[in-house]
């Protein structure tokens, strides 16, 4: 009997599974697959919060297999590189005749799934990889000269005009008969996840249910104040979707989808705006691959002479800065494994601007953080921040985070929540103690307006400064 393997990589889900419902589709018997990585996960920064949702979203993904009459089979080896040798025993093991996985587009992943088609090819085994964590596949957008876009809103006008004709789809697989037990099989807690805290699957719970309750409940009660409501911290107005979307519990089709449903007006438009800017730093990193190797997305800023100063990073690092809107935002971070998208900015330009700390410390700090972490988001944030990036801020916006913690948090709620030493500050205090600054809290590492000066001249010494920002 030959059998239709689903290889589930970043997709962890089996409603809206292109992949998945395909291999459904083939009249073949289904047998699904993950393959473990840990050196590969330690090689990209992959956070413990992070592998602890994937292990527990496995575990739901497998009960939601069976259910279909999918048997899942779970193997581990080091690195990517092991996995062509491991497949080369399992695909005629398992008298597999179409492997079947969805599109990830760094540039280790792309060289991982080139070996597998060539292996497949020479196993004479059909593959197919398909669209899923883009809404459309990225050489179809380009601009009127053919060529990628660099710029944001042309690319959003572009996606949403052909989403207008060619929405996502829904795709509906079918249950399957149970196959025999498999060989080789081995127990979800046999792979190398690492370890966890109970908390946090109190925050961010597991499974298909959990991801379109909170999808549905931000669409229903905040997606209307969104765009109004999104920048300030302490409210309850972000969807806190990320780490769905990054793991694959959610696709961006069913975001997508869901949205549209609502009343169109700018609480909408600018959510997914939001699942545009998500398509936009896979697009970028689809057509440039050089951002996947720690460079600058513009070759004209690689001589900015960065600081490698190891005290200010790790003072950055545990928010003892003594800017309470960096020093919070950092403390959310360590604490819950997420930052609201507004501190992200601000702890970003703060580190590469006002430090002028080598942005790609910042990114992977993050990224060994982050239950959210997704490669392209991080570093498309990052480089947006540190103006090395395509569409970033110029290199004289320089965000002042004393003005920005005043303006999206007048009444110090977040920061008061993060600071408990500065609680018993007056909301004006707060944002910048001077002369009433509690035992404890750290004096500001940077002058503001030094660091600001600094930064200029730094990044006009280099060659494309004057450049215009594309």
């Amino acid at each position: 009997m030959t059998v239709a393997l689903h290889w589930f990589r970043t997709d962890l889900r089996v409603q809206d599974n292109p992949g998945l419902a395909a291999a459904q589709q083939s009249g073949l018997p289904v047998v699904g697959l993950y393959i473990a990585t840990p050196e590969q996960w330690d090689a990209h920064d992959d956070a413990p919060i992070k592998r602890d949702f994937w292990r527990r979203n496995l575990q739901a993904l497998e009960q939601a297999l069976a259910a279909l009459g999918i048997p899942l089979l779970l193997l581990q080896v080091p690195r990517y590189r092991d996995v062509v040798p491991l497949l080369e025993a399992v695909l005629p093991a398992l008298a597999v005749a179409e492997l079947h996985c969805n599109l990830e587009v760094p540039s280790h992943e792309r060289r991982r799934d080139e070996a597998v088609a060539a292996l497949c090819q020479r196993l004479g085994v059909r593959v197919q990889r398909h669209l899923d964590h883009l809404l459309l596949p990225p050489q179809s957008v380009l601009n009127k000269s053919g060529e990628p876009f660099k710029v944001f809103s042309p690319f959003g006008r572009a996606v949403r005009a052909l989403l207008t004709d060619h929405p996502p789809s829904v795709l509906v697989g079918q249950a399957l008969p149970t196959l025999p037990a498999l060989p080789q099989r081995r127990a979800l807690q046999a792979l190398d996840f690492g370890t966890g805290d109970p908390t946090w699957a109190q925050r961010w719970p597991a499974g298909e249910p959990s991801a379109q309750v909170r999808l549905l409940a931000f669409c229903r009660q905040r997606i209307a104040d969104y765009k109004l409501a999104r920048d300030f911290p302490a409210l309850d107005a972000t969807s806190c979707l990320s780490p769905y979307l990054a793991a694959g519990v959610l696709s961006i089709g069913q975001c997508w989808r869901e949205s549209a449903r609502w009343q169109e007006g700018n609480g909408v438009f600018s959510w997914q705006n939001e699942l545009l800017w998500h398509d936009f730093y896979k697009y970028i990193m689809w057509h440039y691959p050089h951002v996947c190797r720690h460079l600058p997305w513009r070759d004209d800023v690689e001589h900015v002479p960065w600081r490698h100063d190891a005290g200010d990073f790790q003072a950055w690092c545990e928010g003892r800065t003594g800017i309470p809107i960096v020093d919070a935002a950092m403390r959310q971070l360590l604490q819950t494994g997420w930052m609201h998208n507004r501190l992200r900015m601000i702890a970003a330009m703060f580190l590469s601007k006002q430090l002028l700390i080598d942005w790609r410390w910042g990114e992977r700090w993050f990224m060994q953080h982050l239950v959210d972490g997704d490669f392209a988001a991080n570093n498309g944030g990052w480089q947006w921040s540190a103006s090395t990036g395509t569409d970033a801020a110029p290199y004289f916006r320089i965000f002042n985070p004393v003005t920005q913690s005043e303006r999206f948090d007048p009444e110090g709620r977040f920061l008061r929540q993060y600071l408990p030493e500065l609680a018993g500050l007056d909301d004006h205090s707060l944002h910048a103690p001077g002369a009433v600054r509690p035992a404890g809290y750290p004096l500001p590492i940077v002058d503001l307006a030094f660091g600001r000066e600094r930064a200029l001249a730094a990044f006009k010494q280099s060659p494309g400064a004057d450049a215009p920002s594309y």
